[in-house]
């Protein structure tokens, strides 16, 4: 790989009009553009809310064609950050899911403790951890799901640059960047991309034109 992919995609549950006010809007782009040129196999997102960022990623796959499977984990009741969910939360994203992505989107209703049996040692090439904020809770995330990461696998983690509360993952991604390569944004509430297992060629290039890169998604 000597190039990188910017695509202009179109996210066909727009117009269910869930997406405006979550925090992940601002990387839509190149969560889409990072599966297009990635290729995952697996893919598993930890906190899917109303759906955002899980949607972006399905949208690629199907795009593009791939036979990647797209999982999101959550129990879709809430947290003491977001608050309690309606009902209606889980059946907006399981409607989206069957209707534009069937044979894609894979939802799973439990928690991320419970869920992490079911996928063998490094089998997920990219993994989204969105879930509950504390210093504790992401750290013991990062640190169950890690040994699902496959080899040359990405680590996505948001609101990295949210500082208030008792929101920690600032300090835990902290951590991470002096221990495995990394780059980030900073809007959006911030998006950590880690490499903790190596990097393949694509990972390896995105990193290498990051300042070249990265303004086409600031």
């Amino acid at each position: 790989m000597n190039t990188w992919k910017s695509g202009k995609p179109v996210f066909e549950t727009d117009h269910l009009g869930t997406n405006i006010y979550t925090a992940w809007m601002g990387h839509r782009r190149f969560g889409y553009d990072l599966i297009s040129n990635m290729k995952p196999n697996r893919m598993v997102e930890l906190g899917t809310y109303f759906g955002t960022s899980h949607f972006v990623f399905c949208q690629a796959v199907k795009d593009e064609g791939l036979t990647t499977e797209c999982y999101a984990v959550d129990t879709w009741a809430g947290d003491n950050h977001s608050g309690s969910y309606p009902e209606s939360f889980f059946e907006s994203v399981l409607s989206a899911s069957q209707t534009y992505y069937p044979g894609i989107s894979k939802l799973m209703r439990m928690t991320f403790d419970e869920a992490v049996s079911q996928f063998p040692d490094e089998s997920i090439d990219l993994l989204h951890i969105d879930g509950f904020h504390t210093y504790e809770a992401v750290k013991h995330d990062f640190e169950t799901w890690l040994p699902k990461l496959a080899v040359n696998g990405i680590v996505l983690m948001h609101d990295i640059t949210v500082v208030k509360d008792d929101f920690g993952v600032y300090r835990f991604w902290g951590e991470l960047r002096q221990l495995y390569p990394s780059v980030q944004f900073e809007h959006g509430f911030g998006l950590g991309i880690l490499m903790p297992k190596g990097c393949s060629p694509e990972t390896a290039y995105m990193v290498g034109k990051w300042d070249k890169i990265k303004p086409l998604y600031t």
